[in-house]
């Protein structure tokens, strides 16, 4: 675990920096996060990177790039079914992800890890861990699942996050994913909402009480794609940065 401690000091160091003068416009590095590693998941100015989950090319509709911002468009509410899911389009093994996000009224979208886009080739979503993104407040799924699992920040029908937790639907927010082999945590807004051990007797036993009980191997994966997920709702995404771990 002392990858992980020293992975976390050096957010806090750059978050640090961030607020004392390092500053650089969006979807751009600090000299501070170049020095610890970190790189540019998205250029903020085009496509370069990801492709759709089930396309080898980015999605002809439902995604937009405008004014530094990556934009899922509203469709009709279902899962994948205007533009489809876009992933990278290179595996991640041991990261530290962060990616900025804003949800308009009743949205649904979400940041998947370890997503394998052979899994699910029919109807719906690409399968993979989820940070979910919803609105709480509004969107029905936040009452589904069990105890609260499917609410933002949720390893989504799994763990749930806690329903205290730092979030404004008016303004930018900031998911973090941090992996280490086998540790996982999310982080919202530099707070810690959830962290699990995967490859194990018990989180073997946890999907299996799951909706991923049918898909082999689900979450341990040694690395899989990263996935932004298009669920019918306009959802806004900004400054996807990422730090590989060893």
């Amino acid at each position: 675990m002392k990858k992980l401690a020293f992975a976390l000091l050096a957010v806090v160091l750059c978050l640090s920096a961030c607020s004392s003068g390092d500053k650089t416009s969006d979807n751009t590095l600090t000299r501070k996060e170049k020095k610890d590693g970190w790189a540019l998941l998205w250029d903020g100015k085009t496509t370069e990177g990801w492709r759709g989950a089930k396309l080898d090319a980015f999605p002809e509709k439902g995604w937009v790039v405008e004014d530094g911002v990556l934009k899922v468009l509203a469709g009709n509410g279902g899962e994948s079914t205007n533009g489809g899911d876009i992933i990278t389009t290179r595996l991640y093994k041991n990261f530290i992800l962060k990616v900025d996000f804003k949800i308009t009224e009743g949205a649904n979208s979400g940041i998947k890890y370890f997503v394998d886009p052979t899994l699910n080739k029919g109807a719906g979503s690409a399968i993979g861990c989820e940070f979910q993104v919803l609105d709480d407040l509004r969107h029905p799924d936040a009452k589904l699942g069990v105890k609260g699992n499917r609410t933002l920040g949720s390893l989504y029908d799994l763990i749930p996050a806690p329903e205290d937790k730092p979030f404004d639907i008016n303004s930018w927010n900031t998911a973090m994913v941090v992996v280490e082999g086998n540790h996982v945590e999310h982080w919202l807004n530099g707070v810690k909402l959830l962290e699990y051990e995967r490859n194990n007797q018990e989180w073997n036993a946890l999907v299996a009480y799951s909706k991923y009980r049918d898909w082999p191997n689900f979450g341990n994966y040694e690395e899989g794609y990263i996935l932004l997920q298009d669920h019918g709702d306009e959802v806004w995404y900004k400054n996807i940065k990422i730090k590989e771990l060893k």
